[in-house]
Parts: C-alpha cells; structure tokens; sequence
C-alpha cells in the first residue's frame, strides 16, 4: 500500500469472503484461524446488507453470529468523500466502479486494513491492498 499506514493486523471482509465462510467453505476456517495469527476481522455495513439481502430466513441466526464475532468498519464523511472521489476520478478516465465497491474500500482504508475478496477486480483503488481469497479456496 503507497502512501497509507496499513495495520497488518485488520483485514476488512468483502461479501465475497463472507458468503464462502457462510456456506461453510475453506473460507471459514481460513477466518477462524485469522484471531489465532493476531488478525482482527472487521466488516463494513454494506457488505452486511448485501449478505442480508440475499439470507434465507433459516440463515439468519448464523449469518448474525458471524456478524456479531466481526468489528464494524465506520462509514462517516471521510469515507463518503474517499468512495465520491474515487468514483470520479475512475469515469474521468472511463472506468465504472460501484458504489457499494467504493465504500467498502474506503471503509478498509479508514481503518487502515487490507481487503480480503475474490473479487480484486473490483477493487483498482490506489492505495488499498487487496488480499486475494478465491472462492470455495
């Protein structure tokens, strides 16, 4: 990461990530052992209704057990203007980043945390470092 302190030992989880963990997937032993290396995982709210959104109702009670055993990233004004600027910027140059993509990295950015997702083609911000955890890895 260029230019931003990055405390090695938070890493922020993207939806990707959660849902692998969710459904039992290597994911979410690679979690668990994340507390015993010192690592902090933390989740932001957008990645929180994203999951929600696509719950079962019989997966409720797990999903919030999991949520409950993760830190929340803030989202204030600092956030808000990082994920604006970033969006700007990426369509000056025809680049289309979503908004949700946007927020989630700058909540990992204000924390000052990586980012863990399968997805790291939805994350060219500059700055962020991106953990790469493929799905059903």
């Amino acid at each position: 990461m260029v230019g931003a302190l990055v405390n090695l030992s938070r890493l922020l989880l993207d939806s990707t990530v959660i849902i692998d963990a969710l459904r039992g997937r290597p994911a979410a032993s690679r979690l668990t052992a994340l507390r015993r290396t010192g690592v902090e995982p933390w989740v932001c709210v957008i990645s929180v209704e994203e999951i929600w959104r696509g719950l079962r109702h019989e997966e409720e009670s797990i999903a919030r057990r999991l949520f409950n055993g993760l830190r929340l990233a803030p989202l204030g004004v600092a956030e808000g203007a990082m994920a604006g600027g970033w969006r700007r910027d990426f369509a000056k140059r025809g680049v289309t980043v979503h908004q949700a993509d946007c927020l989630v990295a700058a909540a990992a950015m204000g924390i000052g945390a990586a980012l863990a997702t399968a997805n790291t083609g939805d994350f060219p911000m500059p700055g962020l470092l991106v953990d790469h955890w493929p799905i059903g890895y």
